[in-house]
């Protein structure tokens, strides 16, 4: 599978070039910057330590997503609806791992999911959307007698808070519970992600975590995903992909 990175200066850009090139079948063809950047021009392997790869860091997306089969862009929202626009011309696999979308990005991202398959995660580590859908089936079977609160603890340089996988845990519960569920964000050092649920009732109090240790683990969800998105049609999430929608 011939692979763009995007936004490859950013610490996941760097974790998925690394993952495209320790696996099998999959080779990196283009890497995109914005402009302004001091990666650009230099050669994507050399820029995340592991050696020249023959290809260069680039601002020309339109040029790039029409050699590829697949992009994996953990980017912006202004970012990734346009790159969806380019990947649906290119009719090529779009990843999207891009937090704090709104209404309008979703709709966009939908009319170009017409023409090539997207697939899109808060958090692309399978683990966490097992926890989401655990979680979910909690809050169904639970009554009023527990409090819910969600806790997620992320590096200090994240952008938003609450993170995407927060918000997406509390709207799935709010979903199957009918209530609002609050989100502490605590954002210090550079932990990965850590997100935990608590129920807490009177008498016992439940607990789910997940704790990724290594932002591999994303870069590793991200290409699962792309290759399970080849030969289908839509938008698709991370539940699609592990059967628990």
């Amino acid at each position: 599978m011939k692979i763009a990175v995007m936004g490859v200066a950013g610490r996941m850009g760097h974790e998925l070039v690394r993952a495209v090139k320790e696996t099998s079948g999959c080779t990196i063809v283009g890497a995109i910057e914005k402009p302004g950047s001091p990666a650009l021009g230099v050669d994507v392997g050399v820029l995340v330590g592991i050696g020249a790869l023959g290809v260069p860091v680039t601002t020309d997306a339109i040029d790039v997503i029409a050699r590829c089969e697949a992009i994996l862009d953990f980017t912006s929202p202004k970012s990734t609806v346009e790159f969806a626009g380019l990947a649906a011309n290119a009719r090529a696999v779009h990843v999207i791992g891009t937090t704090g979308l709104s209404e309008a990005d979703e709709l966009q991202i939908a009319a170009a999911a017409r023409h090539a398959p997207i697939i899109k995660a808060g958090n692309m580590s399978l683990g966490v959307n097992l926890l989401v859908a655990l979680t979910r089936r909690v809050a169904e079977a639970l009554d009023e007698d527990f409090d819910i609160e969600i806790v997620e603890m992320h590096h200090k340089d994240k952008v938003d808070a609450p993170s995407g996988t927060a918000k997406m845990i509390a709207d799935r519960m709010a979903a199957a519970g009918g209530r609002a569920i609050p989100i502490t964000s605590i954002r210090t050092g550079s932990v990965p992600g850590t997100h935990e649920v608590v129920f807490d009732a009177a008498f016992e109090q439940i607990r789910l975590e997940h704790v990724a240790r290594d932002r591999r683990v994303f870069a590793a969800g991200a290409l699962t995903a792309a290759r399970w998105l080849v030969g289908r049609h839509g938008v698709f999430t991370l539940d699609h992909l592990l059967g628990t929608i």
